[in-house]
């Protein structure tokens, strides 16, 4: 149980429990978040009002607890609102915001190469079927960064049918999708049978695709295990072992291109790792074949700066930070390509290696796992 207590002006409601803790609430923050149909539309949450419709001197006149339910009147509007308590709690701001430098969201969890003895993985059909099912695929790519589906359809474009799972395919100058197998005369590198270092796709774009799916049709190649490293717990571990270095790849901007198909130049500038302005680790962006010539960087910081960019690449090289697993036809992943580098071990001619690609974005993957949450909280109320 709780009760309220006012400022002498009004303008501070306390929230008090039992065991005398509290939490406080300015009066212009709860009168901008009430949740009545004059204030946000019913059918989408959406505020009707702007912050200008607010009065400057709003304040609390009266306000009680009854039940579950906090009771505010405002001054001057002389406005009746109510609050559900919980929500006031879930949505609480008066903590402590003492959090290092490159800190992560409850909802992330950083990892090394001890993940591959529980790799997050799925049925294709079963999170198909099943909502719950894909609820915890999808918690699983927000948890990791990164998650694997077996046993899908072997058949080409079969990449689009996990996408529909969760949102809509991003088209670039690679089309709907890409073909990930060995060209003669390849445009690019990740159509040969060369090993490639662990990275993030695209990172010339502006914005990048945050998410990438790599679906296999065939794999009877020796070796072209996939791998994929955590660039979140990689960026950690940089801060913790040299933080000047850390700094240096968040404040300053590396500039990324790719010019290999005639009427395409895609540039972007970007630092390498990327911090929220409260510190909170945001994206890593890590492609040496991407890289541009760095030239952000003031001259008394480079020779940090690079041996900063040396470093971020050989803790990514680490066995001791990748997963590696090796896809067979129907399998797929998906991976966060604003966190997880993803990489691939050279294979043999021998054999036949297909793989189709394609990107979507976290904002409709994020969207449906809400979504699916929102409901199973709700069938599992009494």
């Amino acid at each position: 149980m709780y009760k309220i207590e006012l400022s002498n002006s009004g303008d501070i409601a306390t929230l008090i429990a039992d065991d005398q803790s509290t939490v406080r609430y300015h009066a212009l923050w709860l009168r901008d978040n009430a949740q009545d149909e004059h204030t946000r539309a019913p059918n989408n949450g959406q505020r009707l009002i702007a912050l200008q419709d607010i009065p400057s001197d709003v304040s609390i006149a009266r306000a009680e607890v009854v039940g579950d339910t906090l009771m505010v009147l405002f001054k001057p509007e002389n406005k009746h609102v109510e609050y559900d308590i919980q929500w006031l709690l879930n949505h609480r701001y008066d903590t402590s915001f003492s959090q290092s430098v490159g800190w992560t969201s409850a909802a992330v969890e950083t990892w090394d190469s001890h993940l591959s003895q529980a790799l997050p993985t799925a049925d294709f059909e079963t999170i198909k079927e099943n909502k719950i099912a894909l609820l915890k695929w999808l918690s699983n790519v927000r948890q990791f960064g990164f998650a694997k589906l077996t046993d899908g359809p072997i058949e080409p474009e079969a990449l689009f049918q996990v996408v529909n799972l969760f949102g809509h395919v991003r088209q670039t100058n690679y089309g709907r999708h890409f073909e990930v197998r060995t060209e003669v005369n390849p445009s690019n590198l990740a159509y040969t049978g060369l090993g490639l270092q662990a990275h993030t796709d695209n990172p010339y774009r502006d914005p990048v695709p945050t998410l990438q799916i790599l679906y296999c049709l065939e794999n009877s190649a020796s070796g072209g295990e996939n791998m994929v490293v955590d660039g979140f717990k990689v960026a950690q571990r940089l801060r913790d072992e040299n933080p000047e270095w850390f700094t240096v790849l968040s404040k300053y901007c590396a500039k990324f291109e790719y010019a290999g198909e005639t009427g395409v130049c895609l540039r972007s500038r970007k630092p390498m790792i990327e911090l929220a302005p409260d510190g909170e680790l945001v994206a890593v962006r890590f492609n040496n074949r991407s890289t541009a010539a760095i030239t952000d960087v003031p001259f008394d910081d480079m020779v940090c700066y690079y041996d900063a960019y040396r470093r971020f690449g050989e803790i990514i090289d680490d066995p001791g930070m990748e997963v590696s697993f090796k896809l067979s036809p129907g399998d797929s992943f998906i991976v966060d390509n604003t966190r997880v580098l993803h990489a691939r071990k050279g294979y043999s001619g021998e054999g036949k290696r297909w793989l189709q690609g394609c990107y979507a974005d976290k904002d409709g993957l994020y969207s449906k796992l809400e979504a699916l949450d929102s409901v199973s909280a709700e069938a599992a109320s009494p």
